[in-house]
């Protein structure tokens, strides 16, 4: 598991245009446009670039090792309806511990954690869970309002049904080529959970391969707290990598203690 802090703010953080070049260039080229217009899109939907696959900052922790659940049912489930198996505990999700599948988790600078993502070779697998009605589903809406945002920034998006029900599909082009997105809304009770795969898996979902198995068996655990519709639903690190964040944190504070210089104190002035 691996744990970082952006170091810009959270999901509706505005991308910066970039300067214009030192040859005077007053305006942006067709192709800066696009880029700018891009990372603007991504970050209004809570996805980066690299998709959860930077490097790890400073203040990264790896835990130990997780419990491996064989795969039971079909998911995501509500806590109190969800089979018995060895999850990792994220507050209002529960991840069951599948073999290679690595765990990432974004946190502000608060240190509050905003998104998690999951890394199985070539594919990568965004996961997040938002408050919703109790009597009717929130992803049809969703995935109206995503394709609509694709659309305004020139991306096509294709409705097709899935195993969890209507996916949208899209493909973006970037400076690196060409970037597959396929988005998943999964509606409970009182949530929702939205997942995106990104990799060879958001083409043919045959290739999802264990991230498939981490979505089917994911736990939603919904508090009893009255919250508006689409908010976030909390989310912590597991109770040993907290103890292991908080012993750096603590750390860092004495060095930063012990680094500050004292001041000598002043000669006392002689008496005549």
């Amino acid at each position: 598991m691996i744990f970082s802090r952006r170091s810009r703010a959270g999901r509706h953080a505005r991308v910066q245009e970039p300067r214009a070049a030192s040859t005077g260039a007053a305006t942006l080229s067709p192709a800066e446009k696009r880029r700018v217009q891009r990372e603007a899109m991504l970050a209004e939907l809570n996805l980066t670039d690299e998709f959860g696959r930077d490097k790890p900052v400073s203040g990264s922790i790896a835990a130990g090792p997780v419990d491996v659940a064989e795969p039971t049912g079909e998911g995501p489930y509500d806590f109190d309806d969800a089979p018995q198996a060895e999850r990792v505990d994220l507050g209002s999700i529960l991840l069951p511990g599948i073999d290679g599948v690595e765990i990432r988790l974004q946190a502000g600078e608060d240190g509050v954690i905003q998104q998690i993502v999951l890394a199985h070779g070539a594919n990568a697998l965004q996961i997040g869970v938002f408050a919703a009605p109790r009597s009717e589903g929130l992803w049809d809406e969703i995935r109206a309002e995503i394709r609509k945002s694709l659309f305004d920034d020139g991306v096509a998006g294709q409705e097709i049904p899935g195993r969890w029900g209507m996916e949208l599909r899209a493909r973006l082009r970037t400076q690196n080529g060409i970037d597959d997105l396929r988005f998943i809304g999964i509606d409970g009770p009182r949530w929702m959970v939205r997942a995106v795969f990104q990799g060879p898996a958001a083409v043919d979902p045959a290739l999802g391969g264990p991230l498939n198995d981490c979505l089917a068996g994911l736990v939603v655990r919904r508090d009893d707290l009255a919250r508006p519709t689409r908010e976030a639903l909390p989310l912590r690190l597991p109770e040993e990598a907290q103890r292991h964040q908080d012993e750096l944190a603590s750390k860092e504070a004495q060095a930063a203690l012990e680094q500050v210089p004292r001041r000598k104190p002043s000669p006392r002035p002689r008496r005549v």
